[in-house]
């Protein structure tokens, strides 16, 4: 049992849960870049790994601190290689129903990861494994979850939360949050992200 389920993380399956197994997981990356491809989630692993310390923080009114590994946004760059039109990332789940976009700006804040794994335990499938994006400075519903394909544009797009009335920016604001890993309401300061605790 992972530490998100531990600490009683809400699961949203927005789209549902994928039913496929990890040795046919895909991920493709397409649009705006040098290196279009598809990539075996044995490939994704094999890229130099990275763990970040960091908040996810849902709209829905609760984060959680913990430490995510995979693959850094800048190494993920490195073998993407997006062209100097691109200015966003849409990151699409398996099935192709969820999908989000997110400003390249946005993504070029630290601790941006596509992840593989929490403490050290491979993602729960329920959780978004095998692979999904933590992007600590907006709030969770642009951490695509069971990422399978993510496309560079020149513009930012709408998205399954967004198209239902969600901030397109997904720019985590002022107020309060429960925290899961103390178990308090405490609260957010400032907008960003969530680095105070």
């Amino acid at each position: 049992m992972s530490v998100l389920a531990r600490l009683g993380m809400p699961a949203f399956k927005a789209g549902g849960v994928p039913a496929i197994a990890d040795e046919d997981w895909r991920l493709e990356v397409a649009g705006l870049c040098e290196s279009p491809a598809v990539y075996t989630l044995a490939q994704v692993a094999a890229w130099p790994q990275s763990q970040v310390d960091a908040r996810l923080t849902s709209v829905s009114g609760f984060s959680l601190r913990a430490l995510w590994q995979g693959v850094s946004w800048p190494d993920f760059l490195a073998i993407a290689r997006p062209t100097a039109q691109a200015s966003h990332a849409t990151f699409v789940s398996w099935g192709g129903v969820y999908q989000t976009t997110v400003s390249l700006a946005d993504l070029a804040r630290p601790r941006t990861l596509l992840c593989l794994a929490v403490e050290g335990q491979a993602l729960e499938r329920v959780y978004g494994g095998p692979l999904r994006m933590i992007v600590p400075c907006l709030y969770g519903y642009k951490s695509a979850k069971w990422l399978a394909k993510i496309v560079f544009e020149d513009r930012m797009r709408g998205g399954y939360w967004e198209d239902r009335g969600y901030s397109r920016s997904g720019q985590i604001e002022p107020g309060w949050t429960f925290d899961l890993n103390t178990r308090q309401r405490r609260p957010i300061a400032g907008g960003g992200e969530v680095e105070e605790f």
